[in-house]
């Protein structure tokens, strides 16, 4: 049904008023359990923040402080804001002593601050107390507000409530996290001038479900976002027309159903090679005990994270920055019940963990989208514990000069490739040592001939399911891939080594 802004904002400010009389943290939390669900959830939102010192925050919907106190702890200036002025005033009774803070009550659709005067801008559960185009309008003025390099964080109930408080009326716009994925992504800040093209936009680095959440409350819905500005100009250029990386995945090499045909190749829960049985290969080389935490970087739809959980009793952590592949990957661990494994949308170029965080990296046919590798390896090295093991497949290329087709499907894809050799060499100059690269591409070649095998044998039962289009496009795909690594342009390789 349609309202009008006004009306929308009224009822807005009727709720709050209703659930703000006390000031309480189960008033602000909508919830009776307010006081546990806090103190386990906000150790978990921090630890997803950028480093905060030397930062200007905003802190949108800061309610009576729960985050505000630890926010002034960390960063240089805090501007907490809230709708409510009961809220506000506790706020400022109970931290303005602690920092260099300013509290200021007001709505934050008639909110503005300077241009690039921020460097976080943090919001806890407001964005769905907004109309869609008061959101868009916000999100446009968070690009402006933000320094280039800025952040933008906010967390969302999705879908429905989590909170159990009884409510009346309940005017919250419940949307889906494709919805907001969309907007922030679609963003365009044009700040050039007559010496300058300038255009800024965000770039995906999370996108996660909050974990207290789901162990607490078995719910799903919670989910929070961190997002960097970003130059776009350079971005557009490397990904042939699309605005971010993210949109290049899920809209041309990953959509949802170019996903759900691969796996139909591949077998149930695997869209890289050699589905389970190359999984199985490589994992068991890993000598993986229980209660081990491994990192999956291009996690894919999670085939290889259930396998480790469920035959290792590890804890998984998979992430990639396809918002299509971790869609259906949280879709099955819903229906698997395995607590032991998590899924993010997320950047690996921009993720922060902290150190020794993993006993173990595995990364299946991924980082070849990453330009640099050496900086990426890097980061893995910090992330594992001493003792650490990484092992990564990826597609890896033959000496230069390359054939005019291959470097037109390199430049067609936005592939980085390096020769298994140079990749190896790239792992042992950041620390890692035992460092094996091994050129596995004769098992790739009979892989590839294996799956066109059974292609052929399931034709008629794959055209039924999807069409004569999509089977023409993987075969021909396999076909071609087959091609490139029996004239030795295109090669495949493992890598594996440990951290002393």
């Amino acid at each position: 049904m349609f309202r009008s802004r006004g009306l929308d904002r009224n009822m807005m400010t009727e709720f709050w008023k209703e659930h703000s009389k006390f000031a309480t943290v189960e008033e602000m939390m909508l919830d009776s359990n307010a006081q546990e669900l806090t103190q386990h959830e906000l150790p978990e939102i921090l630890s997803l923040l950028p480093s905060l010192a030397a930062s200007d925050v905003l802190e949108l919907g800061a309610g009576i402080g729960r985050f505000t106190r630890h926010l002034i702890g960390k960063a240089r200036h805090v501007t907490a804001v809230d709708f409510m002025e009961k809220f506000v005033e506790k706020n400022k009774k109970d931290n303005s002593h602690l920092g260099n803070a300013e509290f200021i009550q007001a709505d934050v659709t008639k909110l503005d601050f300077p241009k690039h005067s921020l460097d976080v801008v943090f919001s806890n559960w407001l964005l769905m107390y907004l109309s869609d185009q008061e959101l868009k309008s916000l999100a446009e003025k968070f690009i402006m507000w933000l320094r280039p390099g800025g952040y933008l964080f906010f967390r969302e109930s999705c879908f429905h409530q989590s909170g159990d408080c009884k409510r009346d009326f309940n005017p919250t716009h419940y949307r889906s996290p494709a919805y907001y994925n969309h907007l922030m992504s679609s963003l365009l800040l044009d700040e050039s001038d007559q010496t300058e093209k300038k255009c800024y936009g965000f770039d995906m680095v999370l996108n996660k479900t909050v974990q207290t959440y789901v162990k607490m409350k078995n719910n799903q819905n919670q989910l929070c976002w961190l997002m960097q500005k970003v130059c776009r100009d350079a971005v557009q250029q490397h990904q042939g027309g699309f605005s971010t990386f993210q949109e290049f995945l899920d809209n041309q090499q990953y959509t949802r159903r170019g996903i759900l045909r691969y796996e139909k190749m591949f077998g149930s829960g695997y869209v890289s090679t050699g589905g389970f049985s190359t999984t199985k290969e490589f994992v068991d080389m890993l000598n993986l005990t229980a209660g081990q935490k491994v990192l999956d970087v291009g996690c894919g739809i999670g085939g290889g994270d259930f396998y480790m959980a469920k035959t290792f009793g590890v804890e998984v952590l998979g992430m990639d920055l396809s918002s299509n592949m971790v869609e259906i990957a949280m879709e099955r661990a819903v229906k698997e019940k395995l607590p032991l494994v998590q899924f993010e949308v997320s950047d690996a170029t921009k993720r922060r963990f902290p150190d020794a965080a993993f006993d173990v990296v595995y990364s299946r046919d991924t980082i070849l989208h990453i330009r640099d590798k050496l900086d990426l390896f890097g980061k893995f090295y910090s992330w594992l514990k001493p003792g650490g093991k990484l092992l990564i497949s990826d597609y890896c290329c033959g000496e230069k000069p390359w054939s005019p087709a291959f470097q037109d499907y390199v430049n067609q894809r936005g592939y980085i490739l390096y020769t298994p050799q140079r990749y190896g060499q790239f792992l042992s100059e950041v620390g890692f040592s035992n460092v094996r690269a091994e050129d596995r591409t004769e098992q790739f070649i009979q892989v590839i001939k294996a799956e066109l095998q059974r292609a052929e044998e399931m034709k008629e039962e794959f055209i039924q399911e999807f069409s004569q289009e999509d089977y023409d496009a993987v075969v021909n795909g396999w076909t071609e891939k087959l091609q490139r690594c029996e004239t030795g342009d295109q090669r495949w390789g493992l890598f594996y080594a440990t951290k002393e």
